[in-house]
């Protein structure tokens, strides 16, 4: 006997996590069936350096996720987890002193000097293992330069070990336009032209250094959901009932844990999933799943009474958010105040001052077409600064994750999942 799940939206705001790649334009300089789902070894062991990245980027994205929803509590979010930690964790290799260590506090890194590296080496290499037959996922890191103002040696060094990221040159001093133009142009490309305009010419201003990260993910579900089976329902917005259309699936995997239900549909191959996660019934605010709770919920996902089935709304969402708020609240106020120090990047180097993220999230029927930006902009030192069925009807969260490791690809709350 199956259990079902009526899934639709979540009150509140929609954040979806992804893990970024950047590209750039400049010549490089540097370098209704029962689903089957495949677990721990069964799918792939992850190595002892990458799980661990794995679950900080996870933490690090419900940390930023929640605070966005409180900005924003009655709309959607989408944001990648894992494109934010790449962004600004090519940043964070270098920043020095107190920088570092509020750097460290939020992104909370698992390691240190020479193992950091490897680790996130080790990170990289995962990600590229996810794409396989009905999977198509890519990614691309970049250091975008100002003409004359290089970072040192030992800083691209560490950013192309980490992030496999090179050097590319644009006029962000002389001609901003051309520059944001360049790097947009680098990011559609890296998106599958999803996001074609992550930076303006203005946000550009006082910029010599921009760290982006961009992916595009495709990945078809295990089990495609049937065209025939979607149906309309209603979803309990914060703002009140509005009109969805469900899809309709079964034999899927599931668990509870702290009032939380969650329900895992994966994606071919076995090595991505989607996890719906429905929070305690009368939570109508901004959730709170705290690190432990997931845990528990992915840790006791199983196909009981022959799996769950669930009605999921078909979602469409875009957002581009300014970070920088919930960052500062987060505790990393110091990367963005003229006392920041970034002297591993170059000498030269001041705050940052933009973190720009731009993501895209489509879940329908065939599966889960989803893209995600960020741009960290570093500034000179003389710049100014700047049980009974699951009902998915009401806000509730996405996770896209690696099986293995638990990266976060995309992480998504939905308040609403008739507005984009």
């Amino acid at each position: 006997m199956s259990r079902h799940v009526n899934v639709t939206a979540l009150s509140g705001a929609m954040a979806l996590v992804i893990l970024g790649t950047g590209c750039g334009g400049a010549a490089a300089v540097a370098p209704a069936a029962k689903v089957t789902v495949l677990r721990g070894a069964a799918a792939r062991e992850p190595t002892v350096s990458e799980a661990p990245y794995g679950a900080a980027d996870t933490q690090f994205g419900l940390r930023v996720l929640a605070s966005l929803c409180r900005a924003n509590p009655g709309g959607n979010v989408v944001i990648s987890p894992a494109s934010l930690a790449s962004s600004l964790g090519m940043a964070y290799l270098g920043a020095r002193g107190a920088t570092a260590r509020d750097m460290a506090s939020v992104l909370r890194p698992p390691a240190t000097g020479q193992a950091l590296l490897a680790g996130l080496a080790g990170r990289s290499r995962a990600l590229a293992r996810l794409s396989g037959p009905g999977v198509t996922l890519t990614q691309a890191n970049e250091v975008w330069a100002n003409p004359g103002m290089p970072p040192v040696r030992s800083f691209l060094n560490a950013v192309a070990t980490g992030y496999g990221a090179g050097l590319r040159q644009v006029p962000l001093a002389r001609d901003p336009a051309q520059a944001a133009s360049a790097i947009n142009a680098a990011i559609a490309a890296g998106t599958g032209g999803h996001i074609t305009h992550l930076l303006s010419a203005g946000m550009l201003d006082d910029i010599a250094w921009v760290l982006t990260d961009a992916m595009y993910l495709d990945a078809r579900w295990e089990q495609p959901f049937k065209r025939a089976s979607t149906h309309g329902g209603t979803f309990r917005a914060p703002s009140g009932p509005v009109p969805a259309s469900f899809m309709s699936g079964g034999g899927y995997d599931s668990s509870g844990a702290d009032g939380w239900q969650a329900v895992a549909l994966p994606y071919r191959g076995g090595k991505l999933e989607m996890l719906a996660l429905l929070p305690p019934t009368g939570q109508t605010g901004c959730p709170d799943l705290a690190p432990p709770a997931l845990r528990a919920l992915t840790g006791g996902l199983t196909a009981a009474d022959g799996g769950t089935t669930v009605d999921l709304p078909k979602v469409s969402l875009q957002t581009s958010t300014n970070m920088i708020p919930a960052l500062t609240g987060l505790g990393m106020g110091q990367a963005f105040s003229q006392s920041a120090d970034f002297a591993g990047l170059s000498p030269g180097a001041g705050p940052i001052g933009l973190v720009q993220q731009a993501a895209t999230l489509r879940v329908a029927e065939g599966g889960t077409v989803a893209s995600a930006a960020t741009a960290t902009g570093i500034q000179p030192l003389d710049a100014r600064t700047p049980t009974p069925p699951i009902v998915f009807d009401r806000p509730y969260l996405l996770l896209v994750r690696d099986t293995a490791t638990g990266e976060p690809l995309f992480l998504a709350r939905v308040a609403n999942p008739a507005s984009p």
